[in-house]
């Protein structure tokens, strides 16, 4: 029985951790239905039958699709069991995959709780990676360049930033440095020899499209300013290209990708090099 209502529906997310996974996974599978949208109800940090009869309560309001990432079996069997009453349809989103790793693996999980969140040594790396991106975003502190993983470079409006905060998520320490009209290109990254040095390209037709959304976003009037002039933008594309070949970055287009694809791209690149150099 659905319980569609006209363009939306309701989507109960429940966890007994942070909820991320649950988020992920929900937005991946719901952006494939273009003609309805979720309305996203999301439950963290469910450990109680208390904080879960608050849960239950507010499903039984807006029926919908439930998905949770509860290991406690008590908390399991109530959700389901109240599901089963609302004739309405819910998944252990982690329940599959634990159960192919016990066969597998021929054992069962400890059922840690939020076990993917431990204060481990890889979350440490992140939380570096991300302190030293924010510290060498836009061309900053260019002295601390040679102890990148990976530096962007690219024309303005060529998503260097949240690319460089997404891989910073990853653990991977990011900079990224502008090329800027009539500014010299700092010399520190035309001579950088350890980092993966990657030049993001998009076409001029794209950057004037987003660089006149971002004037009009600040309140600003478009004029004939060099910043969202074709020649001048059509120069710019050409500059970086010219700059890339000459210097042996690598190059990505990023006229139709997602951050999230960029990112993958870039890692991609960034583990096929990290091979390379371990078997030279």
């Amino acid at each position: 029985m659905s319980s569609v209502t006209g363009s939306y529906f309701h989507l109960h997310l429940v966890s007994d951790s942070t909820g991320e996974t649950l988020i992920t996974v929900a937005r991946a599978v719901a952006a494939q239905y273009a003609n309805v949208s979720p309305v996203e109800h999301v439950y963290p940090l469910v450990r109680s039958q208390k904080q879960l009869d608050r849960v239950l309560s507010e499903i039984e309001e807006a029926p919908g699709i439930v998905l949770f990432t509860l290991l406690e079996k008590d908390l399991v069997g109530r959700i389901e069991a109240k599901c089963r009453e609302l004739n309405i349809p819910s998944l252990s989103v982690l329940g599959p995959v634990l159960q192919l790793f016990q066969a597998y693996l021929g054992a069962d999980s400890n059922h840690k709780v939020g076990a993917q969140h431990v204060l481990n040594a890889e979350y440490f790396k992140r939380i570096d990676a991300l302190n030293y991106s924010m510290l060498h975003d836009d061309g900053q502190h260019l002295e601390g360049l040679d102890d990148a993983d990976v530096v962007l470079t690219g024309v303005s409006r060529t998503s260097k930033t949240p690319t460089s905060i997404y891989l910073a998520n990853r653990g991977i320490r990011t900079a990224n440095v502008p090329l800027v009209p009539g500014i010299p290109v700092p010399h520190q990254l035309e001579a950088l020899k350890k980092p993966l040095v990657v030049s993001l390209h998009a076409t001029p037709e794209r950057l004037i499209q987003i660089r006149q959304n971002r004037i009009l976003s600040m309140g600003a009037p478009i004029g004939n300013d060099t910043y969202i002039d074709r020649q001048a933008v059509t120069d710019e594309v050409a500059f970086a290209r010219r700059l890339s070949a000459k210097n042996g970055w690598a190059v990505l287009d990023v006229t139709r990708r997602s951050i999230e694809e960029t990112a993958a791209a870039i890692m991609k690149l960034h583990t096929d090099r990290q091979r390379q150099r371990l078997s030279e």
